[in-house]
């Protein structure tokens, strides 16, 4: 009896060797930086180090664009003690 369950594992084992695949793993990429869009890559254009916009996975260039800078502030009036 015991031969026959022994036979019958090892016959279900051999059926499902055949479902086995000897693939890789697949890898995922990297998590992306702070401030990065996933599926592009960086551009530099200036060459100053900053990264001035990026291309997304078709080719164009989209370039980076923030808030406009706030105003100086307004220079101390020049009254007053001076010391």
């Amino acid at each position: 009896m015991k031969i026959n369950h022994m036979a019958l594992a090892a016959a279900g084992l051999f059926a499902l060797s055949a479902c086995a695949k000897n693939e890789a793993p697949v890898t995922y990429a990297p998590p992306v930086g702070p401030g990065a869009i996933a599926g592009t890559v960086a551009a530099d254009r200036d060459g100053d180090g900053y990264v001035d916009g990026y291309y997304t996975a078709d080719g164009v260039y989209h370039a980076v664009q923030g808030p406009p800078c706030p105003m100086p502030p307004p220079p101390p009036p020049r009254r007053g003690e001076r010391g």
